[in-house]
């Protein structure tokens, strides 16, 4: 009797942290792909030498990788694309047939199809894959935030979603498809898929933590506004007394003997703020500060 498949397991919320679920991430995914539907056509006519493209989002749908891998039909490129320090995974799938096509326009032609369909990308076809890679991801970095924790870039790719192998078999993810018009030629689209780990840590804000008040600190006298400002110092060599009599008989030329004081004050604003003595630096009157207040 053979024995019965094994469950996969099954973890409880509160275990795991409570998080967004995959309903609650539909809104947040359409806001960014309406992002993108105005930012890409610039860059998909940069590539394509073209005008720019009419870029419209599809409704996010709900699947997991083994879902995408039994929907492959032909050949299509997966691009696994890593968000922030931590290369958080996503996906980003073209089809053969308008990356075949945009290469005959790159390279003049009218955009025709090879007939029969390679079952592999030429070289050339996988240098565009490159540069649209390149768009999308800036794309999304920008759409995001547009700083380094937001950042995305390719990471590798692979014809064959199963070895690709961008996230778990049946890790729930949120697929939006991206259609681009262009006049003249047969409208086409690309894929992006999101885990629901992703998709929290790119769409959702993080809870803001509480600040603990921070008292202002005082600037000290070594610092600005107070470092560069001038301040007069008076240093006072002789401190006399005389009788105004003697005050109102001076005339010039009269001698009035002075004695120097061992401690010299230097005052601000009629404050003393220190005491030195006389002395002499390179032939000019000098005063060695003794003691501060």
């Amino acid at each position: 009797m053979a024995s019965a498949p094994p469950k996969k397991a099954r973890h409880a919320a509160e275990l795991l942290g409570a998080g967004p679920s995959i309903a609650e991430m539909v809104r947040p995914l359409t806001q960014l792909g309406e992002t993108l539907a105005r930012t890409l056509p610039g860059s998909l006519a940069r590539i394509s030498g073209g005008e720019p493209p009419v870029v419209r989002i599809g409704i996010p749908a709900e699947g997991t990788l083994d879902a995408l891998i039994a929907e492959e039909n032909g050949l299509t490129a997966h691009a696994l694309m890593g968000l922030g320090p931590k290369r958080l995974p996503l996906l980003a799938s073209f089809e053969a047939a308008p990356v075949l096509r945009l290469l005959d326009r790159t390279f003049g032609g009218r955009g025709l199809l090879p007939d029969p369909l390679p079952t592999r990308f030429p070289l050339s076809a996988e240098l565009l894959l490159s540069r649209m890679e390149e768009a999308i991801a800036a794309a999304l970095s920008a759409g995001m935030g547009g700083d380094d924790i937001h950042r995305v870039a390719p990471l590798r790719r692979d014809t064959v979603l199963a070895q690709l192998a961008p996230f778990g078999p049946g890790e729930p993810l949120l697929r939006i498809v991206l259609e681009v018009e262009e006049a003249g030629v047969e409208a086409w689209s690309l894929a992006l898929a999101f885990p629901l780990g992703t998709l929290a840590s790119a769409l959702v804000a993080p809870r803001r933590q509480r600040r603990v008040p921070v008292r202002a600190r005082r600037p000290g006298p070594g610092e600005e506004p107070f470092a560069s400002l001038p301040i007069e110092v008076t240093a006072v060599l002789v401190d006399m007394t005389l009788p105004f009599s003697r005050l109102s008989a001076l005339r010039p030329g009269d001698v009035l003997p002075v004695t120097v004081a061992r401690a010299v004050p230097l005052r601000v604003d009629g404050r003393t703020i220190a005491a030195g003595t006389v002395g002499e630096v390179e032939d000019r009157v000098a005063v060695q500060v003794q003691n501060a207040f």
